[in-house]
């Protein structure tokens, strides 16, 4: 997780970054898995994702409780927020 630290400090860009996103292009129930299905397709997908630091802090920023966002499940971003609320 601390790896991902660094990505969220990247300058926000415009929204236009949702136009690049890889995920625009697969089905959008891939990045929203039902309770105790496997989210590895959707994160395979964010991994070679140009705008994955984007995306994750849009979903850090709205505080999105739901599905795979910039390449991390709810419980990881939870985690990843209570982190960086520990380092501060």
């Amino acid at each position: 997780m601390k790896t991902l630290l660094p990505l969220l400090t990247l300058a926000r860009e415009p929204e236009d970054w949702r136009n690049r996103a890889l995920c625009a292009e697969v089905d959008p129930d891939l990045f929203f898995p039902d309770k105790g299905q496997p989210s590895a397709p959707a994160r395979r997908v964010c991994l070679c994702c140009e705008v994955r630091p984007q995306c994750l802090a849009y979903a850090l920023d709205t505080g999105e409780a739901h599905g795979v966002w910039g390449g991390l499940t709810p419980d990881e971003r939870r985690a990843l927020v209570r982190e960086r609320r520990t380092a501060a």
